[in-house]
């Protein structure tokens, strides 16, 4: 194994005005009910102690410091934590960061909460305690920030187990929030802290290198520098943008990075999205291995920060069962609950189903013709042909009206590729939806903005598959073995495309499209991508020897 050495750059300091620090001020307060904590937020219901700058240990040592939102009351309280480096209040993001505060009105929440994460005037009010760490290193606690390592769960499981031996605690810890917290919910469960009762990752991916830093083998290091840039302490940060100088390679570092969620023990609540460009190919993934006994699922259409606020009391009757020991029937939801998009028509919301993919899908191939830029079932009448494209601002499309059609899960792609003269290629896919008037029909997710369907990326040096790990459906690629193209060499690639839920009806056409530049994305994406290797022209090759085709799972229609 080679000895890996992780780069660490000095964290930006929190007396920063965009770092929105709100000082260091250990000490009790009660807030009233009735208050209000920012212009036109919510109010509270009941009286809430907040303990500020508490102090944890944690097991080398380690001061972290931590606020905690409590009713008042004698009696013991399960409570959520919200693991995260971002403040306990505050900090860089908000919600008014974003146009139209990203779907989420100024009157859903009440400015206590951290960001991406639970609200305590709503928790406090339904008896539980809310717990907001500042995680390693950040703003005033101890050590240097970590960026989703092993040494983050071991930091929050052992806050866990602070948390769950307070007086004040009835011995039970769940967890919540989104993206970085969901995160770190993947992490924390995986450590199996005994006092951890339930946790409720709300799109959290698990696979930095495949998900985050490399999609598709491509660089795309906007994302995280902004990520790392704004966290802010008083030591250093784990240098990841450096880290992918150093090892554009999968490697021991990368697969540090990559959550064994196999070993999850506790209840789930996973909330997922079907076009969340960082956490949907992870939270589904993780779904998949988790027991099903004591998971639930839930596929919104809509974006994570509206969502989350929009299903608190959803995520109450979970907790209440869960924590509280409650028979309130949440064991008669359906284990997963998915969303179907249908642009251009109204979507399907809150499908039932006992799995997903449904177990009732069937494996279907839609083979490219690039004579026709058509799309076929069938392999007859597609004669050996190909297309190419200015590879910088040029596209392929296929398209094909297959009447009503549900496809649902992750995707698969199968194509013939050449360059004309270089030795690599980055190839970007998107599978859409057109109406009858040839209008791309997109699903809106966010204020504003739109998705552009189900996406794939790989570069195509690094076709290689993990053969114990790929399926059909769902290509594995290790990333540790690049092959560069040979001059006029043909090759096959599988691009894997993160799961979708749309419908098309009669009249409207299944749509492939092939291009050597990222597409629009929509919020939550990680970025620009850093594409180096695309000169020239793509040439996509289909029929006969060269079987192009879109694998993908269809719902049957009732």
């Amino acid at each position: 194994m080679t000895e890996i050495t992780v780069a660490y750059r000095p964290a930006p300091s929190p007396e920063l005005p965009e770092a929105k620090w709100r000082g260091f001020h250990p000490g009790t307060t009660v807030l009233k009910a009735g208050t209000t904590h920012t212009p036109g937020g919510r109010a509270l219901s009941c009286d809430i102690r907040l303990d500020r700058d508490v102090e944890v240990a944690l097991r080398d040592g380690t001061i972290i410091y931590v606020d905690v939102f409590r009713p008042l009351t004698e009696d013991p309280v399960p409570a959520i934590m919200a693991w995260s480096p971002y403040g306990k209040q505050g900090g860089f993001i908000t919600l008014d960061t974003f146009p139209n505060r990203a779907g989420v009105p100024q009157d859903a929440v009440s400015g206590l909460q951290k960001w991406e994460a639970p609200d305590p005037a709503y928790w406090c009010a339904h008896g539980y305690a809310v717990v907001n760490p500042d995680a390693r290193g950040a703003y005033e606690s101890h050590g240097d920030i970590q960026v989703f390592s092993p040494q983050e769960g071991q930091d929050a499981a052992d806050t866990v187990e602070w948390i769950g031996t307070q007086p004040w605690c009835s011995g039970k810890v769940a967890m919540a929030g989104n993206s970085w917290l969901g995160v770190g919910q993947w992490l924390t469960a995986a450590q199996r802290p005994p006092h951890l009762a339930a946790i409720a990752p709300w799109e959290g991916f698990t696979d930095v290198y495949r998900e985050l830093t490399y999609l598709g083998g491509i660089p795309q290091p906007t994302f995280i520098e902004g990520l790392v840039s704004h966290q802010y302490g008083r030591n250093k940060i784990e240098d990841v943008p450096a880290m992918m100088t150093k090892y554009p390679l999968f490697n021991e570092y990368w697969d540090t990075k990559r959550i064994n969620t196999e070993v999850i023990d506790v209840p789930a609540y996973v909330v997922a999205s079907y076009t969340n460009a960082l956490h949907t190919r992870g939270t589904l993934r993780a779904y998949a291995t988790l027991d099903p006994a004591k998971t639930w699922l839930r596929i919104h259409n809509t974006q994570e920060w509206p969502d989350f606020y929009a299903h608190q009391d959803d995520l109450r009757r979970f907790f209440d069962h869960v924590l509280k020991g409650l028979d309130n029937g949440w064991e008669q939801t359906p284990r997963v609950r998915m969303a179907i998009y249908d642009p251009g028509h109204d979507d399907v919301v809150d499908l039932p189903q006992t799995a997903f993919p449904p177990p009732a899908v069937v494996e279907r191939s839609f083979y490219l013709d690039a004579a026709h830029s058509t799309i076929s079932e069938q392999t007859d009448g597609i004669d050996e042909s190909s297309v190419s494209y200015v590879a910088a601002s040029e596209s392929a499309v296929f398209e094909a009206d297959f009447g009503d059609l549900t496809i649902t899960g992750p995707m698969s792609l199968r194509l013939w590729v050449q360059t004309d003269g270089e030795d690599d290629m980055d190839l970007y896919v998107a599978v859409q939806k057109t109406g009858a008037d040839g209008t791309v029909l997109v699903p809106d997710v966010f204020p504003g903005l739109s998705s552009h369907g189900a996406k794939g990326q790989l570069r195509v040096s690094h076709r290689a598959l993990d053969a114990t790990r790929s399926t059909s459906l769902a290509p594995y690629h290790t990333y540790d073995n690049p092959q560069p193209l040979k001059a006029g060499e043909i090759v096959a690639v599988d691009i894997e495309i993160w799961p979708m839920a749309m419908r098309w009806h009669a009249g409207e056409k299944l749509r492939i499209v092939i291009a050597g530049k990222d597409f629009q994305t929509t919020i939550g994406a990680a970025g620009e991508k850093e594409t180096t290797t695309n000169p020239g022209r793509h040439i996509i090759h289909t029929g006969g020897r060269y079987d192009s085709h879109l694998r993908a799972p269809v719902l049957p229609s009732d």
